[in-house]
């Protein structure tokens, strides 16, 4: 039996109007854009993506309850423990995080500008690609750019670096199934794997996020989503504040879905914000503790001493601790590392990027 939309919780003065322009079931909501919503109801664009989100979340309700299963702690413990991680190229960082950025878990990035949150992200979206025999998952990643950051030459450096690093490996051990990953383990292969898409505003984040569960139907090798940024959209033009925290509620809930249902990886870039306290103000996470909920890992860079350091803030199965990482050419490195390229007298600083602009 289909819902009536007057059953919804939604303002008196939106049902009326959905009502009037025969969305009169759950069923006539669903599978329409909110563009085509709001102008044919006549709502505004804000109330049309909420009703999808409200419409959307009962139905997949309705379809998880038909679908409930009885699992044990040990199986669920299992499955958790299969999942697998996505490495850094950073291994003090991946061992502070238990071997990776995890699949099927939400990772937030948070720090100043400079930091390398962009360069981690470029990073991961080329990592969770390395073929299943050199140890990665063989996946691809959905990019998503609020900031304009996104830069295609610097991804092209890393994903040769990539490639560089997985032939060294093959040459070294001659193992067949890894000569025979390296014939799809290219340049052109790894950046056709990475589905990019630009939101200029949080309507279209939203709208882009809603979209997401029919992409992935059709593109199930996905298994990395990555934000870049959550919080600019939602830092600017914003008046209405219990507003902005009802759809950061809700846009969490379908990341997590998203993460859980489809087995991936979700990695959200956050700003810094200023919370001034009645002794001293302090450096903290931009959108607020409730936000803060959402992710399960939740790594804060800073520097210190002229160092960049990453610091593992929240973690369900993980200690607090710190890892000191470095920039360079070639990526998202260990700090050790990038010190050694840093003083090599061969490679010319004035070919290469330089830190600050990382």
């Amino acid at each position: 039996m289909q819902r009536d939309m007057g059953s919804f919780p939604l303002a008196p003065a939106i049902r009326v109007k959905l009502i009037a322009a025969g969305f009169s079931t759950m069923d006539t909501v669903y599978g329409v854009s909110a563009a085509e919503l709001s102008r044919e109801a006549g709502i505004p664009i804000e109330d049309a993506l909420e009703v999808l989100q409200i419409v959307k979340g009962e139905r997949q309700s309705r379809i998880s309850s038909q679908s409930i299963q009885s699992h044990t702690a040990l199986d669920l413990l299992a499955q958790e423990q299969s999942q697998g991680f996505i490495i850094t190229f950073c291994s003090a960082l991946d061992e502070i995080l238990g071997g990776g950025v995890p699949i099927a878990k939400i990772t937030e990035i948070c720090g100043a500008p400079g930091l390398g949150k962009t360069q981690l992200c470029m990073q991961l979206a080329v990592d969770v690609q390395i073929p299943e025999c050199f140890g990665g998952v063989e996946g691809e990643a959905v990019y998503i750019d609020t900031e304009n950051s996104f830069l295609v030459q610097r991804l092209v450096d890393l994903a040769n670096a990539c490639v560089v690093h997985c032939k060294l490996i093959t040459q070294t051990h001659n193992n067949e199934d890894q000569l025979k990953a390296m014939q799809t383990f290219t340049l052109d292969d790894i950046l056709s794997r990475i589905y990019y898409y630009s939101c200029h505003n949080y309507i279209e984040l939203l709208a882009q996020i809603i979209l997401l569960p029919d992409f992935l139907k059709d593109h199930t090798k996905v298994k990395l989503i990555v934000i870049d940024s959550i919080a600019l959209p939602f830092r600017q033009n914003f008046e209405d504040l219990s507003l902005r925290t009802q759809l950061l509620n809700g846009l969490g809930q379908k990341l997590i879905s998203l993460a859980n249902n489809n087995s991936l990886a979700v990695v959200l870039t956050n700003q810094m914000t200023t919370k001034i306290g009645p002794s001293e103000s302090m450096l903290v996470p931009a959108l607020g503790e409730s936000w803060g909920h959402t992710s399960n890992n939740r790594l804060i860079l800073s520097w210190s001493n002229r160092q960049r350091i990453a610091m593992l803030n929240k973690s369900p199965n993980q200690k607090e601790a710190t890892a000191p990482y470095g920039i360079m050419h070639q990526g998202f490195r260990d700090a050790e590392v990038a010190e050694v390229d840093a003083s090599n007298p061969e490679n010319n600083p004035r070919k290469r990027p330089r830190d600050e602009d990382f």
